[in-house]
């Protein structure tokens, strides 16, 4: 009689327990709900380029974000003879270094000593594709009239498609959960920086996590990968619907392919390969084969384009240009991809003046009708 009085008890406790869990559960998501509704994060599930989009005058080292959300300064109006370009990409462009060692704010300084009168607009936006690209394009770039796209493709992680939904990110409690006991721990760093002082040596990720980002992305270097031809179908796809758009506008349209960390380090290469690949035969490798592949394409579709690869693994024996433990340029790396991204540029503008020029001569001589 005590011990079935005694369940019974238990019993209620457990049923109260559950209710108040219950309870809970569903007003924390509901509040979880809420809260992103007015400040978007990237902890919790979106479909939206916006949910890693930077918070308007945010600090970022010594720097505020616009009142956009860019890394950049206040977009203005723009003016009948000013020549401007539209950086878009993600974190590579957003930048982990401050917004004066960002590649694309030196690409600006340096194209305005030739042209004066041209200016580039960072919209980098982190954790984003080509999918976004296209969407960010249509729903704000075009309003700023640019006469170039450069975009910049980041050969580690824009491959990958819009990331399949998980269990948990179908729950905000969840997705909270996660990035409390999963993902902070082995982050040493933010994505945005607020204030403080920038370090260049410094990792972001702890050694363990850094080599499972690494190895998550490197199927993409293995021969007969039939994932990877759909990844690259589905890429070149958003690209190919962008140079549509740009030609339509008459924009000029640049894709730079950005080089892995994995593809430029063989130390790196050798770490990844020995914990996630430990009996694979290095034939069946081949670092360039995702850079190569895309160029082809994008060569077949006449979409302009340059892959900095061989110039970054001829640099990176010398010296570092990616942060440690971190998949993203350092100061270093941002000086070297904005040297190599002006000269091309400034070759295609005298390209394009030049064949301008020519076309204005022929339709001069062309007889009268």
């Amino acid at each position: 009689m005590e011990k079935a009085k005694t369940l019974k008890t238990l019993r209620l406790i457990f049923l109260e327990i559950l209710a108040v869990s219950i309870v809970s559960f569903f007003a924390a998501e509901i509040a979880l709900r809420i809260y992103d509704r007015f400040n978007p994060s990237f902890v919790f599930y979106s479909t939206s380029y916006n949910r890693f989009r930077g918070k308007p005058f945010t600090d970022d080292w010594n720097f505020k974000l616009n009142s956009l959300g860019f890394k950049d300064k206040e977009f203005s109006a723009k003016k009948e003879d000013v020549y401007r370009i539209l950086g878009i990409g993600d974190s590579f462009s957003f930048g982990v270094v401050p917004y004066e060692n960002n590649y694309l704010t030196l690409i600006e300084s340096q194209l305005q000593k030739e042209h004066p009168k041209l200016e580039v607009f960072n919209m980098g936006i982190p954790s984003t594709g080509p999918k976004e690209y296209l969407s960010l394009l249509v729903a704000e770039g075009l309003a700023l009239k640019p006469e170039m796209v450069l975009l910049s493709f980041f050969v580690g992680n824009d491959f990958s498609e819009s990331k399949r939904r998980k269990w948990y990110e179908y729950s905000y409690v969840a997705s909270l959960l996660h990035y409390v006991f999963t993902l902070r721990p082995s982050y040493e760093g933010t994505t945005f920086h607020g204030t403080g002082n920038y370090c260049d040596d410094c990792p972001a990720f702890s050694h363990d996590r850094y080599l499972e980002i690494e190895g998550s992305r490197s199927s993409i270097y293995l021969k007969g990968n039939g994932r990877f031809s759909k990844s690259l179908d589905r890429a070149t796809f958003y690209l190919s619907q962008i140079q549509t758009i740009c030609k339509e506008q008459s924009i000029d349209f640049i894709v730079v392919i950005i080089p892995d960390e994995l593809q430029v380090s063989e130390d790196l290469q050798r770490e990844v390969r020995d914990k996630f690949y430990p009996n694979m035969d290095a034939q069946k490798w081949d670092m360039i084969l995702p850079n190569r592949s895309l160029a082809d394409k994008l060569n077949k579709l006449g979409i302009h384009n340059l892959d900095l690869y061989e110039h970054f693994a001829q640099k990176a024996s010398s010296r570092r240009l990616y942060k440690p433990r971190d998949s993203h340029w350092n100061i270093e790396g941002n000086r070297l991809a904005a040297d190599l991204i002006t000269k091309h540029i400034q070759n295609y503008l005298r390209e394009q003046n030049r064949a301008s020029r020519q076309t204005k001569h022929q339709l001069d001589l062309a007889p009268q009708p």
